[in-house]
């Protein structure tokens, strides 16, 4: 398969930038082998494929050799190596990129977080924290926080009769795009969507990722016909967004269900339900559209 062409880009350290001490480390925050810290004590690594690679990453849209970091006294350089699929930098295709703390990097299907500094066990314990709220892919919460935001919102409504909503939806066809465009504009749709829908909501609604292509809107003081209005704005803002990935435009539409709270939904697997219940109406109503029972 030949090499996709790719823009290169090129992130050169400035002089302001604090230089990388010689504690460093990848912590992967998506993928296989989750919350795994790899030091960065030795003057090369090669991630890859291969078995004998330093950090093996075992999947097929991944090189068998497929980037090279360099450490020294000042800098850690990432190098792609002529990789089919291309390495990440924050989103950006690089051929060379001068890693800074907090930098995210995706090699394949998966995310390693660069990590640099004075105490690297502190940052990689506070990272490991972070990753049990926070999905690392599309960098909203995960569904564990989720349930338990949900159980918290629903306890605080019922305590002081207020309204609460809860939006449920996902993406249609979903399974066709990564068998068409492959599953890494499958990760792009789903993190682009991420994105696009934290921006268009309150300070106060919770996004999550539910898991998949499915993800939450938990709506605090909403009430249905004003929860019905919000799944509507998200469901048009999927529907007008340009997806584009590797030059190929992705037609992206999502199906969503609503519920709101009442009386035997005190719980959240009953809310969860009803929500759910009303996406597949949506789903088998003909899709990208709304469903939701007052």
């Amino acid at each position: 398969m030949a090499r996709k062409q790719k823009t290169v880009v090129t992130v050169i350290s400035k002089i302001t930038d604090r230089p990388v001490t010689k504690e460093a480390a990848l912590v992967v925050i998506y993928g296989l082998d989750l919350g795994r810290k790899y030091n960065l004590d030795k003057p090369k690594f090669i991630i890859g494929r291969s078995s004998k690679s330093d950090i093996q990453v075992d999947q097929e849209s991944v090189s068998r050799s497929h980037a090279r970091i360099v450490c020294d006294s000042k800098h850690i350089l990432l190098n792609d190596m002529g990789s089919t699929n291309g390495t990440y930098v924050n989103d950006e295709l690089v051929d060379e990129a001068c890693l800074r703390d907090g930098d995210l990097i995706k090699i394949g299907r998966t995310i390693f977080k660069f990590l640099s500094g004075g105490n690297i066990e502190n940052a990689y314990h506070e990272e490991i924290y972070r990753l049990t709220t926070v999905d690392g892919l599309t960098q909203v919460y995960n569904k564990r926080y989720f349930l338990e935001t949900l159980e918290r919102e629903l306890s605080r409504c019922q305590r002081y009769g207020r309204d609460l909503s809860l939006l449920i939806f996902d993406i249609d066809h979903f399974k066709q795009i990564n068998d068409t465009y492959g599953h890494l504009a499958g990760d792009y749709v789903l993190k682009q969507m991420a994105v696009m829908v934290r921006e268009n909501i309150r300070r106060e609604d919770f996004l999550a990722r539910y898991g998949g292509e499915e993800f939450t809107i938990i709506l605090p003081e909403i009430d249905h016909a004003r929860a019905v209005l919000m799944a509507e704005k998200v469901r048009m803002l999927i529907e007008e967004a340009r997806f584009v990935f590797e030059k190929a435009e992705i037609k992206v539409t999502i199906s969503v269900g609503v519920a709101t709270f009442e009386e035997g939904l005190n719980d959240p697997v009953n809310f969860i339900r009803k929500a759910d219940h009303n996406l597949y109406q949506a789903k088998n109503s003909g899709r990208n559209q709304v469903q939701g029972d007052e």
